[in-house]
């Protein structure tokens, strides 16, 4: 009869570290996209409304009642996600957020890509991979 080998405990506590960080990325994606689809639904809200709307017409918004959703549901999962890895290593993804708004808003909005909209994107992904790697061991 074959035995199965034992892992040792600090692999399988490494393994659960890694498996949670891989989690936590993933969340913090999904809260990119959930922001941006919130900034987005913002947007629509604004259009949709009058000069100086009313009270009523701003709480019967479906819009802007369906972004303040996607950002509450956002916080949910940012809070969660928070939870399995450095606080200083995952909070700068959200500025992702910024890069999915300037891509939906393109498409959506036909708002132009200048190239100084693409540097910037540009160089908010190249300080998301730096401090990315600087929480690496």
């Amino acid at each position: 009869m074959a035995s199965t080998p034992v892992t040792p405990p600090s692999t399988e506590a490494a393994n659960l570290r890694r498996k949670q960080q891989r989690k936590s990325l993933l969340l913090l994606l999904i809260c990119t996209i959930l922001g941006a689809a919130a900034q987005i639904l913002f947007k629509k809200a604004g259009n949709s409304m009058g000069p100086s709307p009313g009270i009523l017409e701003v709480v019967t918004n479906v819009p802007l009642i369906a972004g303040y959703s996607l950002y509450g549901l956002s916080l949910v999962l940012l809070s969660y996600a928070l939870r399995f890895d450095e606080l200083s290593s995952l909070y700068p993804l959200i500025s992702l957020t910024y890069v999915w708004v300037l891509l939906l808003s393109v498409w959506l909005f036909n708002e132009p890509l200048t190239a100084i909209k693409v540097a910037g994107v540009l160089i908010i992904m190249a300080g998301v991979a730096v401090i990315s790697r600087s929480s690496k061991p």
